[in-house]
């Protein structure tokens, strides 16, 4: 079952987020002898980024790794990879090795594969899904996760896809890169945030019914944790 937590506001589910990062990666390198962590671009993502950044220990020895890209040199007021570079990356120090950024620059087909091929080296290999020990997500007022957008071609890439390129993004710019809904599922654990009242209706249908009109519907919810704000809880009990 879905683990739901309810914050009275956003600067709460940021402090809960960044809590709940800090203990997973901490349990990931205790169990594991490292940690893999996958970020998503957004609001309420960006303020837990600044939280965990101000705490470089927690991060000690964390590989860090991107949901999805968009086609834009790092540079880019629209990269993901700029943000936590901003947030997390620069103000706790993290040395570059140890960042696994998606080469947005080379188009979406050339830097999905670019990535698949990086992933597979650290974390896959002999057949086997890349698998994440935490991926922090955002949700959108479609419902979509990472660059998986409602009823796209993406969703039905299988069990084997890894990384995907996108090249008709209903939200600018067109051009991305995504993780594949497989490499979700099979994480260790997702951390979806969602805050606001815009956000509401995508959370109560993601705890609905699975659906490819709602691409975080399909995530595993018995490994799935969501904390949002009062404004954009769902008016029902997980399932």
């Amino acid at each position: 079952m879905t683990r739901l937590t309810t914050c009275p506001d956003d600067e709460t589910v940021a402090r809960r987020a960044a809590e709940h990062v800090t203990r997973s990666l901490a349990r990931s390198r205790e169990q594991r002898g490292a940690a893999h962590l996958a970020l998503s671009g957004g609001t309420t993502p960006g303020r837990t980024y600044e939280l965990l950044g101000a705490d470089a220990e927690a991060l000690e020895g964390v590989e860090l790794w991107f949901a999805d890209e968009r086609c834009v040199p790092p540079d880019d007021e629209q990269s993901n990879y700029l943000l936590a570079r901003r947030t997390l990356i620069d103000p706790a120090g993290i040395d570059a090795a140890r960042v696994h950024r998606m080469a947005g620059e080379l188009g979406p087909e050339r830097g999905a594969g670019a990535y698949a091929e990086e992933l597979l080296a650290h974390l896959g290999g002999d057949g086997l899904l890349p698998v994440f020990d935490l991926i922090v997500l955002g949700i959108g007022p479609d419902g979509h996760i990472a660059s998986l957008f409602p009823g796209a071609a993406t969703l039905d890439a299988g069990e084997q896809a890894i990384c995907l390129g996108v090249s008709d993004s209903p939200k600018p710019p067109p051009e991305r890169i995504t993780l594949s809904l497989a490499v979700l599922r099979a994480a260790r654990e997702c951390l979806l945030l969602a805050t606001g009242a815009g956000k509401a209706d995508a959370v109560n249908a993601m705890l609905g019914e699975p659906t490819r009109h709602v691409p975080a519907s399909l995530l595993a919810r018995e490994r799935l944790t969501v904390i949002v704000d009062d404004d954009a809880a769902p008016d029902g009990p997980p399932r």
